[in-house]
């Protein structure tokens, strides 16, 4: 499964390796020098470590709790930005869509179309990114099962795009805790596509009273091991040099210099359930 992503994705390095892949970046595109930072220093851990690396960034928020949160820089702002980085760091590149008519506009700079957990029923969203042409990351909806993804997959490929990832973030417990249940990444591995544990998203506390999402980033590393122990393919992670001044989503993300630490731990846990 991976090696046919890896036919449809530029630079996308050391894919042999026997190795999950990884997703990671900011949550939002907050500027070019930041993201080219971020960007050049996970490539840096992730050479080392021959791990296969999509560097991550939303071009515009779309589904914040309240009307004064963060948003985003300007749409093609940040999506020359997210370029760039593809660019001149030699990664590919994943952003979010929210409505089917940014799809061929984000097509135009990324190599990798998500479509929010909010979103994953929506069959023109779907369809429009399939259409691009580009790998279509499907994260799995918090009120959904992993068995359920089967019909989200089935509208991407006969939209004619074989080029899908899906990607798990946690269930709703109640109104303001999320729970993984590590059922569901099997479930959806059987679909034959790659399978990607969110790890950060999972950690999240919605709805919070205050209407900033809040997070629990200290089980980072619990949930990335097991999610690599159950057979994930990749790992998403959000991460910030200082994530108490991130402009969105900084209560569940992962500091910069605690990425490559556990990224070695994680290879050691891979090597062991290979």
């Amino acid at each position: 499964m991976l090696t046919a992503l890896a036919n449809t994705l530029p630079h996308f390095r050391h894919t042999n390796s026997g190795q999950f892949f990884l997703m990671a970046g900011p949550c939002v595109i907050e500027g070019e020098d930041m993201a080219l930072r971020i960007a050049e220093r996970i490539k840096h851990m992730t050479d080392k470590l021959q791990i296969p690396f999509i560097f991550k960034g939303s071009y515009r928020k779309a589904n914040r709790s309240r009307a004064d949160s963060f948003t985003g820089i300007g749409d093609e702002t940040a999506l020359r930005i997210l370029q760039k980085v593809g660019r001149e760091i030699g990664v590919p590149t994943v952003t979010d869509i929210h409505e089917s008519t940014e799809a061929a506009l984000a097509a135009e700079y990324v190599d990798v179309l998500q479509i929010p957990a909010f979103l994953c029923r929506q069959t023109d969203l779907l369809i429009a990114a399939a259409q691009t042409g580009k790998v279509v990351n499907i994260k799995k909806g918090q009120f959904l099962s992993g068995e359920a993804m089967e019909f989200a997959v089935d509208k991407v490929r006969q939209a004619g795009n074989p080029n899908v990832i899906l990607t798990e973030r946690g269930n709703s417990f109640g109104y303001a805790e999320l729970v993984v249940d590590f059922r569901n990444l099997p479930a959806m591995r059987r679909f034959e596509v790659p399978v990607v544990m969110d790890v950060t998203h999972s950690l999240q506390q919605p709805n919070q009273a205050s209407g900033v999402t809040g997070g629990q980033p200290a089980l980072i590393e619990t949930i990335a091991k097991a999610a690599i122990a159950v057979g994930a393919d990749g790992l998403f992670i959000e991460t910030h040099p200082t994530p108490a001044t991130a402009l969105s989503d900084g209560a569940n993300m992962l500091p910069l210099d605690q990425l490559e630490a556990l990224l070695v731990k994680l290879t050691r846990v891979r090597d062991a359930v290979r």
